[in-house]
């Protein structure tokens, strides 16, 4: 046992050592088979009233520390860096991975972040496209109106004046949500062990029988712009990479398509 303390001490000390440098506001995205992480990440671009720069980067974070040797917490970040080289805004793309691989990458990236000054801490802001199996309450879905999209934002640690100024803008889930979504539900439960200063923004796919991928896009556009205006960003629509893909039962059974 006294063996297994020191490890995890010497291991907790590199991992403070070693924090990640951030911008105080965080754009913290996963990334998803169906490639709305990605798009959104790819849409940013500093605004043209600013004197903002990129500064592009990647990270690979060793898990070991887990018991995980075949596996690296790694992802790519992006700064936005102003004249006097401080960071304003980082958007951090972490890769996806199964469980339980996926919660030890989450909590390494978010460790890595908070370091050892808990006092600056960053404020998170988490985008996620989600379907609307994955978010329940009772025995329903969340509820949207058909005519436009509906954004949900969760707020979990201290209040900021960004996570203030989004609860003003989003609708908020019911309090008998359940999440069944690994990545989101991963990701909440550390940020609130860690006592992060985050912003959740769920979009809610699925609710429309019909023109899916315009109901998603609109979804992505809409996230885009509540995240331009909290990081004083530009979400450029042109740039969205994301194309539409078929569902796993649509690509596996075709004709299902034709009952719904």
């Amino acid at each position: 046992m006294g063996l297994n303390l020191a490890k995890l001490g010497k291991f907790m000390k590199e991992r403070k050592e070693n924090a990640m440098k951030v911008a105080p506001k965080v754009v913290f995205l996963i990334r998803d088979t169906e490639g709305f992480a990605s798009a959104i990440s790819d849409a940013f671009l500093p605004n043209s009233s600013t004197s903002l720069r990129r500064l592009e980067d990647s990270f690979e974070l060793s898990l070991e520390g887990y018991g995980i040797r075949d596996h690296k917490a790694s992802g790519n970040i992006v700064h936005y860096v102003d004249d006097k080289g401080c960071y304003q805004v980082s958007v951090l793309l972490l890769q996806n991975y199964e469980p339980p691989v996926l919660a030890c990458a989450i909590n390494e990236v978010l460790a890595k972040i908070m370091g050892d000054k808990a006092s600056s801490t960053p404020t998170l802001l988490a985008p996620f496209v989600l379907a609307s199996s994955k978010l329940k309450w009772g025995s329903k879905s969340l509820s949207t109106n058909d005519r436009k999209v509906s954004v949900y934002g969760i707020q979990s640690g201290k209040e900021t004046d960004i996570t203030h100024g989004l609860i003003t803008i989003t609708e908020k889930p019911p309090s008998s949500l359940q999440i069944h979504h690994e990545s989101l539900a991963c990701f909440l439960h550390f940020v609130r062990v860690l006592k992060f200063p985050t912003y959740v923004l769920i979009g809610q796919r699925g609710q429309r029988s019909s023109d899916k991928s315009h109901e998603e896009l609109e979804i992505l556009y809409e996230i885009g712009k509540i995240l331009a205006d909290a990081t004083s960003l530009q979400f450029i629509t042109e740039r969205i990479t994301w194309n539409p893909t078929m569902t796993s039962r649509e690509n596996e059974k075709p004709w299902r398509a034709l009952y719904g």
